[in-house]
């Protein structure tokens, strides 16, 4: 049994090198810098704002904090799996089998209406930890998009006549 040919075209695929870039060094910063600052605020100020809220919005203030903390730690685990692959402990492919475990659409919060009740300092961060979560999915889906099939260069015809050719071949032979 053979190996299979493999051509190496030269070509570098933008989705392997995206981890190692300076904007997802930077995304990367970001987002443990916003899991560390709602730490903070949760485990601080947040407490003391919660106490002075009514019952109802006190409600929505332990739901909205367990979902944010929920969706950074998600957000988190992809950053870190992709820093990785960054820094050679992994590979892409592995990354991608790995982050089936991540939900990037995890903990969407709840109704407008109740989130504007709550400290503006909460909703500050539920809505800078929105905005990094549609910047991670869509850097998701460009790293782990399918690879596209390489096109010979040359004359695009040149492979479909070895193609027609090769088919008679074998019905005449």
């Amino acid at each position: 049994m053979s190996e299979p040919l493999v051509v190496d075209t030269g070509l570098v695929q933008f989705s392997e090198r995206l981890a190692g870039s300076a904007a997802f060094t930077a995304l990367f910063r970001e987002g443990m810098d916003l899991v560390e600052e709602t730490a903070t605020y949760l485990d601080g100020d947040g407490r003391t704002d919660a106490k002075t809220l009514e019952r109802s919005v006190s409600l929505t203030y332990a739901t909205e904090s367990m979902r944010l903390t929920t969706r950074l730690m998600q957000l988190a685990s992809w950053l870190l799996l992709h820093r990785a692959v960054k820094e050679g402990e992994m590979t892409l492919a592995q990354a991608n089998r790995e982050k089936t475990r991540v939900k990037l659409t995890a903990a969407d919060p709840g109704p407008q209406d109740m989130v504007v009740k709550l400290p503006e300092q909460l909703q500050d961060l539920i809505a800078r930890s929105m905005n990094l979560q549609t910047r991670v999915r869509r850097l998701d889906t460009t790293i782990h998009a399918p690879a596209t099939e390489q096109v010979p260069t040359g004359n695009p015809l040149v492979l479909q006549l070895n193609r027609l050719k090769e088919a008679f071949e074998r019905q005449t032979g």
